[in-house]
């Protein structure tokens, strides 16, 4: 079970469904978790908490900053805990499969074309759709 600080921190009431979802989110092999995989989960664990809590959680978590809402291609949103740390990503179109990863030289370019156009780069997001070499 999840830290209650955290909730607290971020100005959430410490409710069990909310402290379970954090602790799914936090333990989950697969860091990119859609609200049905999230709900899913937590049946299989026999937590009884429905779809449309695990909704309201989940943009509640948004909200508070505690996770990061994705729509990758493919229509539906995905969530992931929100880090410190900044990366990117790449999408199997085949599987789905979301690959996090990060490159610095990317990332000193990104900041160099902002420059060259006259701008300073505060944030961005990249994601490269991505199918298996045949």
């Amino acid at each position: 079970m999840p830290d209650n600080t955290e909730l607290k921190k971020v100005g959430l009431k410490v409710t069990l469904p909310r402290l379970k979802v954090l602790g799914l989110l936090e333990s989950a092999a697969d860091h990119h978790m859609s609200a049905e995989d999230v709900y899913k989960a937590l049946l299989e664990t026999g937590d009884d908490v429905g779809l449309a809590t695990v909704y309201r959680v989940l943009t509640q978590f948004e909200t508070a900053g505690l996770v990061l809402r994705h729509n990758f291609e493919g229509g539906h949103a995905v969530f992931e805990l929100a880090k410190d740390e900044h990366h990117d990503h790449m999408v199997d179109t085949v599987s789905g499969q979301v690959i996090e990863f990060c490159d610095s030289v990317i990332e000193e370019r990104q900041k160099q074309i902002a420059e060259e156009h006259g701008f300073e780069l505060v944030d961005h997001s990249l994601t490269l759709y991505v199918k298996p070499k045949s």
